[in-house]
């Protein structure tokens, strides 16, 4: 039965033909384990694939719902951890063995007559395989892929005459944002896999047409590519995986807080495998940065196009090629020189002091503000002296003492004129304020009384100075305020106290493009107000 099924299946798709012919192919007998490079390649295209389309089930395409999705899938969903380590670890892997192939095919000379063609393809699919790590470093749109991609369209704006067709066509012109992010996805997901897949097949055909190059002089007699050459292949692809897998379990694939395009503070870094670039930038500032950045790269990549109309000698030992080990060897000592610079140089993050948002937040911080100035304005009229339990005052933490914030702001001015016979003494304070203090006592209880005791004296300077400068016009805190500006919950997450001060005294440093005006505050009431803002929860 088996037989007839394999012999309808010949005699309608040549499949057992085919697979004859591949298993079969005759190649050089000094072929190796040096040659497993383009298998593994291969194998590690189709990981890829594999775990994108697991992934692709449960992402969101969209900024911020992918950094969601991202989210549920590595904590909730079954296996979701895995895979997103598979794609992230393997998409690193995969730069390294197709850069071994190139350097095995480039040190044996197999770029030579008649196998150019395959070469330049074999340049072409390692770009591509760049491309694929460049366009999914923003699909997580964390911080890091965020300012990542916007020095990367930077670069790719700084092109000369193409520059700025580029950037439009990136979708970056002006800033990242939706339209960057669906250009990205769109040429990761649906333009360059099946790109990669023609180029692979043509690759392979191209292989397969000219044969695997043989030694300069060959000294062993042919012989076929099963069961020797699959053998080790399989092996080398089984060693692969299994350090992948390893990798994925056991190293934790990084996601940053969700992207804020507010947060200019943010030192970005590119992946390991562009450190050099990265790197190389800081030996040509300023105008001469395009040097380093399109210039050399663009030089470096026409380079190994011409390398097979360069190089027109004839084949030799392998023992024999000192300029191709030598050119290989400077080009390896300088990229991980470049690399290691890029790593002991890198900037230290910003050491963020979040003592106040590792517990579970007190009650004053999920106060408004307005309420936590309103605290500052009751003690400083001292009125817990005749208000509270037992006192002459009535109890202001009981719903039966509680009247309208029209009511009590006339109170606040006239106490005699709205309660004959009362031994309040009329409130000196602005409207402003006794408006503030108003809007607290209605907020008060049982429940919270406690505030007016731990409420620190910091948070309530604070507090003051932020509704004095009507802060609350632009910002969210505690969801009271505007949103205008980014909301400030959990800002000590992401922003350093000497960064806030900068920004208070230098806004359109920090902030490109920020509408908020400079603030000269006296050090005392900026201490305040940066302890406050520091102390803020996580929303």
């Amino acid at each position: 039965m088996i037989r007839q099924i394999v012999d309808w299946l010949e005699e309608r798709t040549g499949l057992e033909t085919a697979i004859r012919s591949f298993l079969y192919e005759e190649i050089p007998g000094s072929s190796g384990w040096h040659q497993v490079f383009g298998s593994i390649a291969a194998f590690m295209f189709m990981v890829q694939a594999f775990t994108g389309i697991m992934l692709a089930f449960n992402y969101a395409p969209t900024p911020g719902e992918a950094y969601n999705s991202l989210k549920y899938i590595m904590a909730e969903l079954t296996g979701g951890s895995l895979m997103r380590g598979l794609h992230h670890w393997g998409a690193s892997m995969m730069i390294v063995v197709v850069v071994l192939h190139m350097c095995q095919v480039f040190l044996w000379g197999a770029y030579k007559k008649p196998r150019e063609a395959t070469w330049i393809i074999g340049v072409v699919l390692l770009l591509i395989t760049l491309a694929f790590g460049l366009t999914g470093y923003l699909l997580p749109w964390d911080n890091r892929a965020y300012w990542g991609t916007v020095v990367t369209t930077k670069i790719a704006a700084s092109a000369p005459l193409i520059g700025p067709y580029l950037e439009r066509l990136m979708g970056s012109d002006g800033s990242i944002g939706v339209v960057t992010f669906t250009r990205f996805y769109a040429a990761h997901v649906l333009l360059l896999p099946p790109i990669t897949l023609i180029l692979m097949a043509l690759h392979i055909l191209l292989v397969r047409k000219h044969g695997v190059a043989p030694a300069a002089i060959e000294t062993k007699p042919p012989k076929k590519f099963y069961p020797g050459q699959v053998y080790k292949d399989t092996v080398a692809i089984f060693a692969t995986f299994v350090l992948l897998f390893v990798l994925a379990v056991s190293a934790k694939v990084p996601l940053e807080r969700l992207a804020d395009p507010t947060d200019t503070s943010y030192i970005p870094k590119p992946d390991w495998y562009f450190l050099f670039l990265y790197e190389l930038l800081k030996y040509f500032p300023g105008s001469l940065e395009i040097v380093g950045s399109v210039i050399l790269p663009g030089l470096a990549v026409l380079g190994l196009f011409l390398i097979p109309f360069i190089d027109r000698a004839k084949l030799a030992q392998l023992r024999h090629r000192t300029v191709a080990f030598a050119v290989l060897g400077i080009a390896a000592m300088l990229w991980t020189g470049l690399t290691v610079q890029a790593v002991v140089n890198a900037p230290k993050p910003l050491e963020l002091n979040t003592e106040l948002l590792d517990a579970p937040p007190l009650p004053w911080q999920e106060m408004a503000p307005a309420e936590i100035a309103g605290i500052g304005y009751y003690r400083r009229e001292n009125c817990a002296a005749c208000h509270g339990p037992g006192k002459s005052a009535p109890d202001l933490t009981k719903p039966t003492s509680h009247k309208t914030a029209e009511w009590m702001i006339k109170y606040f001015k006239a106490p005699q004129e709205m309660v004959p016979g009362s031994a309040m003494p009329p409130l000196q304070l602005p409207d402003s304020q006794l408006n503030t203090l108003a809007a607290f006592l209605l907020q008060l209880n049982v429940k919270n009384a406690s505030v007016l005791e731990t409420t620190p004296n910091f948070a309530v300077d604070g507090a003051i100075l932020y509704q004095k400068q009507q802060c609350g016009a632009c910002h969210v805190i505690n969801g009271e305020g505007q949103k205008l500006g980014p909301g400030l919950n959990g800002i000590a997450l992401r922003r350093s106290k000497a960064w806030i001060v900068e920004h208070f005294v230098n806004p359109e440093k920090m902030s490109p493009d920020t509408s908020m005006p400079p603030y000269k505050f006296k050090p005392k009431d900026m201490e305040a107000i940066t302890s406050f803002l520091l102390a803020l929860p996580k929303v």
